[in-house]
């Protein structure tokens, strides 16, 4: 499995932002108001992403990865992997989505009062996504098997 690629994740997140921003724009009078909370569901899986991804860091780190007791089995780490890739989209996506709100929603704050009310639920959502982006880079950085020694003799 390649490692997720930092372009791949912008370019997604630059496409959901531009999407959000062209539909907010046509039917922002529409939609309900943002509460605060709105995109803070992100940072319990953020979080819970950041304590697995230091677990199998520690396990890996002194070699406890195997199918004996008290080990960290193989499929849980590439189980864990998966998910971090697939996290790291989520979170790019929805960083998109909540960039492009914003991207609507601070040049209207003069204009609109609903748009001053929303912006903090706003950043609270783009700021839960970018932790959970960065916890699952982290969380697929420490699946990685660490580099084997070579079979030549040291000099």
């Amino acid at each position: 499995m390649r490692p997720t690629r930092i372009w791949d994740l912008l370019l997604l997140a630059a496409f959901a932002a531009a999407a959000t921003w062209i539909l907010v724009r046509v039917f922002y009078g529409s939609i309900p108001p943002i509460p605060i909370y709105a995109g803070a569901s992100l940072y319990p899986a953020a979080l819970a992403e950041l304590v697995l991804a230091f677990m199998v860091r520690s396990r890996i780190g002194s070699h406890q990865v195997g199918d004996g007791p008290r080990q960290l089995h193989p499929i849980t780490v590439a189980r864990s992997a998966a998910l971090a890739k697939a996290s790291a989209l989520v979170g790019a996506a929805t960083a998109g989505v909540w960039a492009g709100l914003l991207l609507y929603l601070l040049p209207q704050r003069s204009v609109l009062r609903a748009a001053v009310s929303d912006t903090p639920g706003a950043w609270v959502g783009l700021v839960a996504a970018l932790a959970l982006v960065g916890a699952a880079l982290w969380l697929e950085h420490c699946c990685r098997a660490p580099d084997d020694p070579s079979d030549e003799p040291a000099l």
